[in-house]
């Protein structure tokens, strides 16, 4: 009876291993040095991790722990000094920056002009762009001047600009650090919306804000001197005692005394 128990596990184990869907992305011992030898800095280190469809994950840590890198690195920014980096086959992706760059253009050309690049044709772009719009509720500021626009607008463009690329997965480096509390409110709100539904995207995001990290992340990531400390469901991340126990550092930073 108890080799069948055991039997049954290992079946059930390899179903779930087969229904579970392939990473978007997968690192492998991933490091990234800047510099020469040794005055090499070593913004990441080892860093091994998987990320699925629909995670919504965190990244957090102090100032110069390599969230950004980490971001970076995800996107094709920046290769690996060492390790892997693996991306899904024909991965759809857009990456926003905590102060988007908008060129001199109206809003709606903002948005159509990196359809077109894309391979859109610039009347369809434009019709997308005003849909986009009208996603993050700025349709009315379609013939603005992009770069006359509120911080939290531009972010809400920016936001527009990644929805109309149809992404899978959306990185978003600290989106919300630069905004007034009604601002933050609204772009978080659009993160939210992207996340959700039937089309929803896969989330990797940096913030500094634990308030904000409990309210979007499914899954967090601390990292400290380049190098993945925890990797926890959000509510153990939260919860206290697991924390405390096995990552004592992580635990610090929650509870803002880490020196």
């Amino acid at each position: 009876m108890a080799l069948m128990d055991k039997d049954a596990r290992v079946m059930a184990g390899l179903a779930t291993a087969t229904l579970r869907p392939e990473p978007v992305f997968a690192l492998g011992a991933a490091s990234v040095h800047f510099g020469q030898s040794a005055r090499a800095v070593r913004a990441l280190s080892d860093v091994t991790l998987q990320i699925h469809p629909g995670e919504r994950v965190a990244l957090v840590g102090a100032n110069g722990c390599g969230k950004s890198t980490l971001l970076r690195l995800l996107h094709g920014l920046l290769k690996p000094t060492a390790g892997h980096v693996q991306s899904a086959d024909r991965l759809r992706q857009a990456m926003l920056f905590q102060k988007p760059h908008l060129m001199r253009l109206s809003v709606q050309a903002n948005i159509a002009m990196g359809l077109w690049l894309s391979g859109t044709p610039w009347r369809t772009a434009k019709t997308r762009a005003l849909e986009a719009l009208a996603c993050v509720g700025l349709t009315e500021l379609a013939q603005r001047s992009a770069r006359q626009l509120s911080g939290g607008q531009q972010q809400r463009v920016a936001m527009a600009r990644a929805w109309a690329l149809s992404p899978q997965v959306l990185l978003l480096d600290e989106p919300t650090a630069s905004l007034d509390p009604h601002a933050k409110r609204e772009v978080e709100a659009l993160i939210e919306a992207f996340a959700s539904g039937p089309n929803a995207m896969t989330l990797v995001f940096a913030s500094h804000n634990l308030g904000q990290v409990k309210r979007l992340a499914s899954r967090v990531i601390y990292l400290e001197h380049g190098r993945v400390l925890a990797d926890l469901p959000v509510d153990d991340f939260f919860g206290g005692s697991l924390l405390q126990q096995h990552y004592p550092a992580a635990h610090l930073f929650v509870k803002g005394e880490l020196v």
